[in-house]
């Protein structure tokens, strides 16, 4: 089998990942997935789309994660292994899709306004 790879984005985080045969080992910027996540819960997130389809130890999974804050790179991750395990089976897809793991959460924050000190909040406003 051959090198597949997908990306996943949410926020600002962007996650490049390469997938492989292999034993379920999961390495995150040359560092193991329980020393770049030591959350339990982001860990939990991560390995979903490998949970649901039952293939953990199956494939080997190198990541390139890129900004945003952990919350967002381990969605970012788990949008991007679930788009790699479709690449590799098509037929996983409507079990992946069904519990949300294939779309892409296009929620950000909102920008600041000018004359506003932030998104949505105005001023104190005085009547006199």
């Amino acid at each position: 089998m051959e090198i597949i790879n997908a990306i996943g984005r949410r926020k600002s985080a962007v996650a490049r990942v390469y997938l492989t045969e292999g034993t379920g080992k999961i390495t995150i910027n040359k560092k193991d997935i329980e020393t770049y996540f030591p959350s339990a819960i982001l860990r939990y997130v991560v390995k979903q789309p490998l949970t649901t389809l039952e293939v953990e130890g199956k494939y080997d999974i190198k990541v390139n994660l890129d900004g945003g804050g952990f919350t967002g790179q381990s969605q970012a991750l788990r949008l991007a292994i679930a788009r790699a395990l479709v690449k590799i089976n098509a037929e996983d897809k409507s079990a992946l899709k069904a519990q949300g793991f294939l779309t892409r959460d296009s929620r950000s924050v909102e920008r600041k306004k000018p004359g506003q000190p932030k998104a949505r909040r105005r001023f104190q406003f005085s009547k006199r």
